[in-house]
């Protein structure tokens, strides 16, 4: 399995493409450090004494709007000024002050936008491991092997995963090497603050970077997996890459427009595609929960896989 792995990757890595998807996300990153520096204020963030006291006033304005809209209040809105008000709570009773200077962090944390771009790329890598194999008539050459089908196809999923966390891996490096560089350490480092079914917790910096990268991540996954499907059962790269780029910048709309009339949408794919609604927002439809979206995710997970492996073993590839 790893001479299969090391043969496809070394196959991607041959082609100029690739360097200049690199080079576009490593060129993009570096265009927002820029422009972020020259926006940035040459003073730091003044030292707002009275951060104690805005932040309670912000908790009784909240409070006072969710009294006056009752039962009323739509469910986002409520859960937003709940979640704002914990926040605010937890900062004032443990001195921590929201007023810090832009920082590393900041920085990684805003590049995490471009990791739209990672999935452009790992999308289009998916859809094209498999059907240029026959495009190029190269397919004939990996049967003739004396080894299964489903081992080949499991080393061309594995391998477009590895390049989706090399990619993930090069702009959370890059990213945080740049904004050393551009924005420094923080002096003096302050905890992001969690809020997760009603309680706050504290948690470093970096552990929340990694694990926000991590699940803004899982929309390219599932993507790049039905990618993967539609060029191994159809054969059809463009097919796969046209059909998941819309659905990469189009499935979240789409699907919350229709979650605002039918509750069926909470089935959708692109309804549990985003756990960050359960850490930093509110599920798209009421009545969600992390453990259902994770079940959904893993049901179209083995769809997927289970359509690709299917016609890939069963249909006449080698004709």
């Amino acid at each position: 399995m790893f001479r299969l792995i090391q043969n496809e990757w070394m196959k991607i890595f041959k082609r100029p493409g690739t360097y200049v998807m690199i080079g576009i996300l490593l060129l993009v990153t570096t265009i927002a450090g820029g422009f972020i520096k020259y926006q940035e204020s040459k003073g730091a963030v003044p030292d707002n004494t009275e951060w104690k006291r805005g932040l309670q006033v912000q908790n009784d304005s909240y409070e006072k709007q969710l009294e006056e809209m009752g039962s009323s209040a739509p469910r986002e809105m409520k859960e937003h000024y709940e979640r704002e008000i914990a926040l605010n709570t937890y900062r004032i009773d443990h001195d921590i002050s929201p007023n810090v200077d832009y920082s590393i962090w900041g920085f990684v944390n805003d590049a995490s936008q471009t990791i739209e771009f990672v999935g452009l790329f790992t999308i289009i890598i998916a859809a094209g491991i498999v059907a240029s194999e026959f495009n190029w008539g190269t397919i004939k050459l990996l049967l003739i092997r004396p080894i299964k089908r489903g081992k080949i196809l499991l080393s061309k999923y594995l391998t477009v995963l590895l390049f989706g966390l090399f990619m993930l891996a090069l702009l959370f490096v890059y990213s945080g090497g740049l904004g050393a560089i551009l924005f420094g350490m923080p002096e003096h480092p302050t905890p992001y603050l969690k809020y997760f079914n009603g309680a706050v917790t504290e948690q470093s910096m970096f552990v929340h970077l990694l694990n926000y990268y991590s699940l803004k991540s899982i929309n390219m996954l599932m993507l790049a997996t039905m990618a993967f499907m539609i060029s191994a059962a159809f054969r059809s790269s463009s097919l796969a890459i046209g059909l998941s780029l819309f659905l990469l910048f189009m499935g979240g709309q789409v699907t919350r427009l229709i979650s605002m009339k039918y509750e069926w949408a909470k089935y959708l794919l692109f309804a549990n595609t985003d756990l960050l609604q359960y850490f930093e927002g509110s599920p798209m439809v009421e009545g969600m929960s992390l453990g259902f979206s994770v079940t959904m995710l893993v049901l179209y997970f083995a769809l997927f896989q289970a359509v690709a492996f299917y016609v890939f073993k069963k249909r006449d590839v080698a004709a």
